[in-house]
């Protein structure tokens, strides 16, 4: 079986990596080959500078209406193309296409109707200095830089046919080892904006650090989900659910830890496992399927060694931890796992306080306010937290003593790209979103003007 093949895009132009080398992409849940991606390297990234430096000085002078339009052709494109990014996107990452074509590709859309709006309305500062003159903020464009992962390969025709200028965006495909490193130490790159596990954080920290690069870091995370017995326990058991197991557990943002007040622990635990045993894991393209398939074989083998370790630190199975045998055919070399809930353990057990990312969580009975949150907060981790509580005073109580960068009180994945988002501790640098996005990607300039 030929295999689809991958090139960068540089300049509003497909080209291909300078060392002519590629690597294999897995489908998920096939467990096969199903693309070619550029095994990109130094020279590579100075390709897509050089280009992106090149149209900086236009497209920085470039007018907001102009550029609101493009990002609007943009979203639209998107929009039109719904179906065959939501595949791409599910054979890519193994997840349900169902959930891709609901969430993913539409958010997508809405990112960039969101910052077309904004960059309209924006208002800078102004201030009168007493017997001098007056002041005004000013903010000047960094400058484009992007790498990305495959199913961003889609996007690139987007973006030329809505009319973006060449070399605004490049996108550079590659290992994190060679492109990512390129990228990261590439002395006139001014800032890097990353999404992906504490470690490799702490390396772009560390090579950056030289350079004074600006950096926004959305690092790794072990949730909290707090359920306290006064909570609208369906509402917060179905939740819940989905806050486990949704995306095969790979979103940063999962409730990976749950701590159920002791009153309602048992029911809760037992309605927990029943639901769990309910989700169909299998063909992500089946609109029925809640889980497809882990990332990669390498994650898969990562994830189970975890649920392995859950036992041997004394922890009960309630349920998964295994390859649904169910699944044949194609789909028998895929990278599936059964939504898995893990009981009996201690909070300082390594299963508690590692990031999984994967269809695997913890619960836990606490009995006090105090214990739960200070249980929660005892986590190197600070991404997100969900709160369940009818009592508004303990809602705001608790939410202001968790110590997380986006705390929910009945609810999961409400996101609002006007609220700044990011992680404390070590989840992550900065915050993006509204204001936050624009202070991240500009420099700030103050300009007094004497009278």
């Amino acid at each position: 079986m030929s295999l689809a093949t991958i090139d960068n895009f540089i300049n509003n132009e497909f080209v291909k990596p300078t060392e002519g080398a590629y690597f294999d992409t897995f489908n998920p849940a096939h467990g096969v080959p199903h693309a070619q991606i550029p095994d990109s390297t130094k020279p590579d990234v100075d390709l897509a500078y050089r280009a992106a430096s090149a149209a900086f000085p236009s497209w920085s002078k470039t007018s907001k209406a102009e550029r609101a339009r493009i990002l609007y052709k943009i979203a639209d494109l998107i929009d039109a193309r719904q179906d065959e990014f939501a595949r791409a996107e599910s054979k890519d990452q193994g997840k349900p296409i169902s959930l891709a074509k609901t969430v993913d590709i539409p958010r997508a859309a809405y990112n960039f109707r969101f910052f077309a709006g904004r960059i309209l309305h924006s208002v800078e500062e102004a201030a009168e200095l007493d017997g001098v003159g007056f002041n005004y903020t000013q903010r000047m464009p960094i400058g484009p830089s992007e790498f990305t992962s495959l199913t961003a390969y889609l996007l690139c025709s987007v973006l030329k046919e809505a009319g973006l200028p060449a070399g605004v965006v490049n996108m550079v495909f590659g290992t994190g080892m060679k492109a990512g490193q390129a990228l990261v130490e590439h002395p006139r790159i001014p800032l890097i904006s990353f999404t992906g596990g504490t470690v490799t954080g702490a390396k772009i920290i560390a090579n950056s650090a030289p350079h004074f690069k600006k950096l926004s870091l959305e690092l790794g995370g072990k949730n909290a989900n707090i359920v306290f017995a006064d909570c609208d326990f369906e509402k917060a058991l179905t939740t819940s659910l989905r806050s486990s197991f949704a995306n095969q557990g790979e979103i940063c943002l999962c409730g990976s830890r749950i701590f159920v007040e002791r009153p309602i622990y048992e029911k809760f635990l037992r309605g927990l496992v029943d639901g769990a045993k309910k989700l169909k894991v299998g063909d992500p393209s089946a609109p029925d399927t809640n889980l497809g398939a882990l990332v990669s074989k390498e994650h898969w083998e990562k994830v189970r060694s975890y649920i392995d370790l859950g036992v041997k630190e004394g922890g009960k199975i309630e349920c998964g931890g295994e390859k649904p045998a169910s699944l044949q055919g194609e789909f028998q070399n895929g990278y599936f796992l059964e939504p898995t809930i893990i009981s009996g353990l201690t909070p300082s057990c390594r299963v508690m306080r590692e990031e999984i990312f994967g269809p695997v969580v913890t619960i836990y009975a606490f009995d006090t306010e105090e214990e739960v949150v200070q249980i929660a907060n005892d986590s190197e981790y600070g991404l997100s937290c969900s709160v369940w509580t009818e009592n508004g005073r303990r809602a705001r109580r608790v939410a202001g003593e968790i110590q997380a960068g986006t705390v929910w009180v009945n609810t999961w994945m409400a996101r609002d790209l006007r609220m700044p988002f990011g992680g404390m501790k070590k989840s992550g640098l900065g915050r993006e979103g509204g204001e936050h996005s624009l202070d991240f990607y500009t420099e700030l300039k103050t300009i007094c003007l004497a009278d």
